[in-house]
């Protein structure tokens, strides 16, 4: 998604808004507005986008053995 040409449109990672809480956007056009708000003035920032965390490794169906040279 970083580098897609298109990106869903979201007050969340847009250049005019910056984040007040979980659900808030402050825009600089519009104001306080929802975090899936979108509007004609999008501008993506890709410094703003908040990657998913990854998954826990499991490492339980291992042994000891596994790891020695």
């Amino acid at each position: 998604m970083l580098f897609r040409k298109k990106v869903p449109r979201s007050c969340s990672y847009c250049a005019c808004g910056t984040r007040v809480s979980d659900e808030q956007i402050l825009c600089t056009k519009y104001g306080i507005v929802s975090v899936y708000y979108d509007c004609r003035k999008f501008v993506y920032d890709p410094c703003k986008r908040v990657p998913p965390k990854a998954k826990a490794l499991d490492f339980s169906k291992y042994d000891k053995e596994d790891f020695t040279l």
